[in-house]
């Protein structure tokens, strides 16, 4: 069975990243940054090893993003950047393993992910299963 993990951050945690301070959060060291990306190129890695790893992307900040809604009975679009506290998807793996539990144990391994002063203490990820048909749906 294929999983998505989902993994969530804001427009600060993209700026923090890139090297700029916020006004609740300093900006990352260079060497924590490298910590961050060699951990994910290691838990990556080991997931294509194993033969479970389907596909990972991380994704562009939310200040790139347009939301498109229905307004008046019509398609409108609103253009990020959103409140810089919202969350929002910031990546995605699709896992494809034996079970449920197991894709859970594989993001659970994203709390080892190296980051400076505690920040992410209180992160999370949210495991799905993919639906490949309409048998999957359960009706």
């Amino acid at each position: 069975m294929k999983y998505m993990i989902l993994s969530y951050g804001s427009q600060r945690d993209y700026d923090v990243l890139a090297g700029k301070d916020t006004p609740d959060q300093a900006a990352w060291a260079p060497e924590d940054v490298a910590a961050m990306v060699e951990f994910m190129t290691s838990f990556n890695k080991e997931l294509e090893e194993a033969g479970e790893l389907v596909e990972t992307r991380g994704l562009a900040a939310p200040v790139h993003t347009r939301r498109l809604h229905t307004k008046d009975g019509a398609p409108a679009v609103t253009d990020g950047p959103y409140a810089e506290t919202q969350e929002v998807l910031a990546g995605y793996w699709i896992v494809e393993c034996e079970s449920f539990d197991r894709a859970t144990e594989i993001a659970a391994r994203l709390s080892k992910c190296p980051y400076p002063g505690g920040v992410y203490d209180n992160a999370v990820a949210d495991i799905r299963p993919v639906v490949e048909s309409q048998a999957d749906m359960g009706f």
